[in-house]
């Protein structure tokens, strides 16, 4: 079934690659990393992989940059050893927030991060809930854009939904809480932000749609320091809901946010293992969903060259 398929893992997240392999029923590849007192590295393939189906598995999470030179020497390592085909399995893109130049002299640094993997040698991407759409478009080799909404879905219709409004953090959020609504047959509701005179953040100052009484699920792509959530927990809050959760598929959870969210009128967030989650941060609000299956299934039909659009046809 899978004669010439070879999965190899960088060190970020071998927890999720072990998940991906157990899911296709095939062994984790070998390859080693020797670091050198300069802080250079080596990666080194211990298996041929001559003409064979290869990807490689790394999402972008602390240390970010040892992850991302991880991953480019193991896709020049794998291109200089005469593989097939080379996919890189990034679940969570790097610098996928740097996708527009909205200040002067700035890299829009997704872009770059884009031409670094392809010239490193990768043939295609597969990667999972990307900040924006446009990001998708950086690249000149195929990207699989896999979504989590159908496991987040899942785990949300287990409970009583009766009462409940999805509710967009801001306007940019809002095509994606539509994509929810339409799964889960919920309304949903809008968090209107203003900036006053030179203030640099945001403050919400409007709520598009009906809140009061009702249960809130805020709809995110990712949480980093969970600022700007706890802000519209107690936004919502203030406009009379009953209970509020957060769902996002990117658990980043930098800084103060773990502890941000404990202290929060949040009862459960709920994310996905796109990025390790360590004991230290599952506290009991934080409930973490495994992807594992939708990945072993997107490399399984890349690899016998099914659909993956089928995958999600009904999100």
């Amino acid at each position: 079934m899978f004669g010439n398929l070879k999965v190899f893992s960088g060190s970020a997240h071998r927890e999720l690659a072990a998940a991906i392999c157990k899911y296709l029923g095939v062994a984790l590849s070998p390859c080693k990393k020797v670091t050198f007192s300069n802080e250079n590295f080596m990666i080194q393939i211990e298996e041929n992989v001559r003409g064979q189906d290869v990807f490689v598995i790394q999402p972008s999470c602390t240390p970010v940059s040892d992850g991302i030179m991880e991953m480019l020497i193991t896709l020049d390592a794998l291109r200089s050893a005469s593989a097939g085909r080379i996919t890189a399995v990034m679940p969570y893109f790097p610098y996928v927030r740097s996708d527009k130049k909205d200040q002067p002299r700035i890299s829009i640094a997704a872009r770059l991060m884009a031409d670094l993997v392809q010239t490193a040698g990768a043939d295609r991407v597969l990667t999972m809930d990307l900040h924006a759409a446009q990001i998708h478009g950086f690249f000149s080799i195929p990207v699989d854009h896999l979504t989590a909404r159908g496991v987040l879905c899942s785990h949300l219709e287990r409970r009583d939904l009766s009462n409940s409004v999805l509710v967009a953090s801001d306007v940019g959020e809002a095509k994606d809480v539509g994509a929810f609504s339409r799964i889960l047959g919920l309304q949903m509701a809008i968090i209107d932000k203003r900036r006053s005179g030179n203030d640099e953040k945001a403050k919400a100052t409007h709520l598009v749609g009906e809140i009061d009484g009702k249960d809130a699920i805020i709809i995110d792509d990712e949480i980093a320091t969970a600022g700007t959530l706890v802000e519209a927990a107690d936004f919502l809050a203030e406009h009379g809901a009953l209970s509020i959760r957060a769902v996002a598929t990117h658990p980043i959870l930098c800084g103060p946010a773990v502890e941000r969210i404990q202290k929060s009128r949040m009862e459960e967030v709920i994310v996905t293992n796109t990025v390790p989650v360590p004991p230290s941060k599952r506290i009991d609000k934080i409930n973490v969903l495994s992807v594992a299956s939708i990945f072993g299934e997107g490399i399984r039909r890349i690899h016998h060259s099914e659909s993956i659009g089928a995958m999600f046809a009904n999100t």
